[in-house]
């Protein structure tokens, strides 16, 4: 899964030659998982169709204020396009175009969407080679950078002209590998590995029976592809779980019993950074395990019980420069119970939940959650959905990191 999955992808698409690439380029924002609309100035229509664009990209195409069927003039709003987007993408940028971004020349809706948007804007210069090698293209270029505007730069080879050198807009694939390097690189969770738990986990009675419990993985499952998107490399080490996850940077690790993932773990922790340890781990489990299924043949059955490892204390037994994070679901008595599991474990921090709390707690899509962390600082926050949880607690972690 690419890092551009779920967001906003604008492009912007001006009159020149390199304009019959875009529908390629529409189809890569797309497979990459991001949402596309594309906004043409006019004379961008005599080299690639709107149709075309739209049916890629399954969004209406935008080149004129309102559009063009007299019997429904609606508005197509510049500041409306500009604020949805998550990154605007103009390729290709003519010099034309160039010149219009860099002095504010506002005449068609391309540029008064440029100029309202909020968001990073890519440019992908395509032109030939006297006029991208010519003084006022190289000043629009440094003055479009100063503005914070990226630019992808063109590559060399035969251009329309026939000429051949700089001037050839970078190939759709080659956008979109340079938009996501860029994307990636500025994340605050850049280079970070984090491990994380999720689920419940199973302790066999028999071949056919287990102890376990009501946990989904959930909230785990969140805070892993909220990490992905903050540019970490996740394990994600999960109990048995119906969720799914698919991300290039997450590496999944499927256990069942508390000791499959005591061994993850620690197979894992001394390559880490980060330790967030979610998971509903069993705090027993039954000393001997039938190997034949236990037949029915009482009214009572009895099962003697005997501790599982307690993973979070090993590892807080041998971090070194690792954030470790826990988890503590109470009923009663729950800060004090945080806090003291906190100071025993040797965490950085500790996420607590109650069970008394509505909307609370395992299998639902909400948590209400109170951070502590070492240095004694309390954070409670209001029922939120598990997403908002995952960023709220990896926000957290960076500002500690």
């Amino acid at each position: 899964m690419s890092i551009l999955s779920g967001k906003n992808i604008l492009l912007g698409i001006t009159g020149g030659i390199a304009a019959y690439k875009t529908a390629s380029l529409v189809r890569f924002f797309v497979k990459s998982g991001a949402n596309v609309k594309v906004v043409m100035t006019p004379a961008a229509k005599e080299f690639v169709t709107p149709l075309t664009l739209s049916t890629l990209s399954k969004n209406p195409v935008y080149s004129t204020f309102t559009n063009e069927d007299e019997n429904t003039e609606v508005w197509n709003s510049h500041v409306d396009l500009g604020l949805w987007a998550d990154f605007f993408v103009v390729a290709p940028a003519t010099a034309n175009t160039l010149a219009k971004m860099a002095n504010g020349v506002c005449d068609n809706l391309l540029m008064a969407t440029y100029l309202s948007a909020k968001c990073p804007v890519y440019f992908a210069p395509a032109m030939d080679l006297d006029m991208y090698q010519h003084a006022t293209t190289n000043q629009s270029f440094e003055k479009l950078k100063a503005f914070g505007n990226i630019m992808i730069p063109a590559t060399s080879g035969e251009l329309a002209s026939g000429l051949v050198g700089e001037g050839r807009m970078a190939e759709p694939e080659e956008i979109l590998s340079f938009i996501e390097a860029d994307v990636l690189g500025k994340l605050p969770l850049k280079g970070k590995k984090i491990l994380i738990t999720a689920g419940p986990t199973y302790e066999a009675i028999d071949p056919v029976r287990f102890i376990g419990n009501h946990s989904s993985g959930k909230m785990g499952f969140e805070i892993a592809k909220a990490a992905t998107n903050l540019g970490a490399e996740v394990f994600l080490i999960s109990g048995p779980t119906s969720q799914k996850v698919s991300h290039s940077l997450i590496k999944q690790i499927p256990v069942v019993s508390a000791q499959d993932m005591f061994n993850a773990v620690h197979t894992y922790f001394n390559y880490c950074d980060i330790a967030i340890l979610s998971a509903a781990v069993a705090d027993y489990r039954p000393k001997e395990v039938a190997h034949q299924k236990i037949k029915k043949k009482t009214s009572t059955l009895t099962l003697e019980l005997e501790k599982t490892k307690d993973i979070l204390a090993s590892l807080g037994a041998i971090k070194n420069q690792q954030y470790l994070v826990g988890f503590a679901l109470e009923t009663n008595d729950e800060l004090e119970n945080a806090k003291g599991k906190l100071k025993r474990k040797n965490l950085n921090l500790i996420v607590l939940n109650s069970l008394n709390d509505k909307g609370a707690g395992f299998k639902g899509d909400t948590n209400k959650v109170t951070f502590i962390d070492d240095e004694g600082n309390i954070t409670a926050f209001e029922l939120k959905t598990k997403s908002e949880v995952a960023i709220d607690l990896l926000n957290k972690i960076i500002s500690h990191i």
